[in-house]
């Protein structure tokens, strides 16, 4: 499954309104893949960590200035046989 960044962290770092898009995002689609640019990769992986803190999501990988997320949805449940839920 190939999937391209749905959110990128611009400039202004984590807002309200960038933390809304990635709560709709994960409710839609379940498995996000955000860009990040611009961190190291240490860096990137804590604010990795802070988003999933705030959505009660997991930090699936973290490769290059891109960070994949997972919040299971349990109405639609697209990743339930590939996650074992």
């Amino acid at each position: 499954m190939k999937l391209k960044p749905v959110v990128s962290v611009g400039q202004k770092g984590l807002t309200d309104n960038l933390h809304q898009e990635i709560d709709q995002a994960l409710t839609r689609h379940e498995l996000v893949k955000l860009r990040i640019p611009g961190l190291e990769r240490e860096a990137r992986r804590e604010l990795g960590r802070q988003i999933c803190a705030r959505h009660a999501a997991h930090l699936v990988e973290a490769i290059g200035g891109v960070i994949v997320i997972y919040r299971r949805n349990r109405e639609t449940d697209r990743f339930a046989s590939i996650v074992g839920n």
